[in-house]
């Protein structure tokens, strides 16, 4: 969809910025005008990992002039396989302070402003109101519809990416002119059943494919030209090397959004069934080391997916995914004469899988708060985490 200029255009260029500029400034349909209103615009984009990454490198090569970076989170070794605007000596740094200090070296005329802090229905348009356009690259279904309906209240439009693996999807909001994104997805999806990067993985270059569309749209937006993504949602297969687009419409028989809500308990964490079965039946990884230490006779049951246990497990566990003792194939391999003890990489889908055994009849059945990643780094550091 053709949409007219998102800001402004500043008043003029510096000699500087149209030599840095120039290659923009011979493209008829972008010029002086549309790099002043590149250079007049205010972006915040949501995250500084993997799609934060390649968006606000390209967005500040391009001249945004104002650069605003959400991100609470520090600098980890294992962000460095996607998150490209972090370096090696970045690891345990603030996530937003290494971002701005990449930006200001591709171009130190972007204004950086950071805003160090975890969004949540208490901040979230104090912080979007001083921006004209969101781009989201962040990768929890809770904060997804926070920004949305963020921006549904302020009239704000937003820049949507979404990775997994080898797939990737972006769409445009901007429900004055089109779809938010609750016309895409209503409801979010039952807990636990899409697995986050964390789990799942991504192809680190993935990111760079989405991260730049979503750049590109946000140039667009500003600059208005082109045709936008909204009202369109494009699906890209990087295995196939595919790309397709489907329509996006508005829902007219929607609820409106006339206020901010508590994400985290309209998307949940884990299911309500997996709340009760690890009330009370959750031990700690301190815990586990001691009923080994004591030769306690249990199954301890690893319920994360082959390539995972291949990279660390904890010594003695039996490896029965997940979606086996979900779907009830495992369950006739479960020991009836000793206790069960389950455990994932953090707990989340462990508790999911204790609701199901529980349910068939396990009543002594327990799970390992925090997985494998605790036992690695309380229990044996010399384990490597992921």
């Amino acid at each position: 969809m053709s949409l007219p200029p998102l800001v402004e255009p500043a008043a003029d260029l510096s000699i500087d910025e149209v030599r840095r500029y120039s290659r923009h400034l011979i493209i008829p349909d972008v010029g002086m005008d549309g790099q002043k209103r590149l250079k007049n615009a205010k972006v915040l984009a949501v995250g500084a990992g993997g799609l934060g990454s390649p968006v606000l490198m390209y967005l500040a090569a391009a001249g945004v002039g104002t650069l605003g970076i959400v991100e609470f989170d520090v600098v980890d070794e294992s962000n460095l396989q996607r998150q490209i605007i972090h370096g090696a000596s970045d690891v345990g740094r603030s996530k937003a302070e290494s971002a701005r200090d990449s930006v200001k070296e591709i171009n130190p005329l972007v204004d950086v402003r950071l805003h160090e802090t975890r969004l949540d229905s208490s901040n979230v348009e104090e912080i979007f109101s001083q921006y004209d356009l969101i781009v989201d690259g962040t990768d929890n279904f809770a904060t997804r519809y926070l920004v949305n309906d963020a921006c549904v209240l302020l009239g704000k439009p937003y820049v949507w990416g979404s990775i997994y693996r080898f797939d990737g999807q972006v769409s445009v909001f901007w429900a004055e002119h089109g779809p938010n994104y609750r016309d895409l997805y209503p409801v979010p999806p039952p807990p636990g059943m899409v697995p986050s990067c964390a789990e799942g993985g991504v192809l680190g270059v993935l990111c760079a494919t989405i991260g730049a569309i979503q750049a590109t749209e946000a140039v667009k937006l500003i600059t208005g030209i082109g045709d936008s993504l909204l009202g369109r949602l494009m699906v890209y297969d990087a295995l196939e090397m595919t790309f397709r687009t489907i329509k996006v419409r508005k829902d007219p028989e929607a609820e409106p959004i006339t206020g901010l809500i508590d994400y985290e308990a309209f998307c949940g964490v884990v299911s309500d069934e997996a709340q009760a079965a690890a009330a009370g039946s959750t031990i700690t990884v301190d815990e586990l080391k001691d009923m080994m230490d004591a030769g306690k006779d249990f199954e301890l049951i690893d319920v994360r997916e082959p390539n995972e246990y291949e990279i660390v497990s904890i010594p003695g566990a039996r490896l029965v995914p997940k979606d086996e003792i979900l779907s009830g194939r495992a369950l006739s391999t479960l020991p009836q004469d000793k206790p069960i003890v389950l455990h994932c990489k953090t707990g989340v889908r462990s508790a999911e899988a204790l609701a199901a055994v529980k349910a068939a009849g396990f009543s002594d059945a327990v799970h390992v708060q925090g997985g494998v990643t605790a036992w690695a780094t309380r229990i044996d550091k010399a384990l490597p985490t992921y």
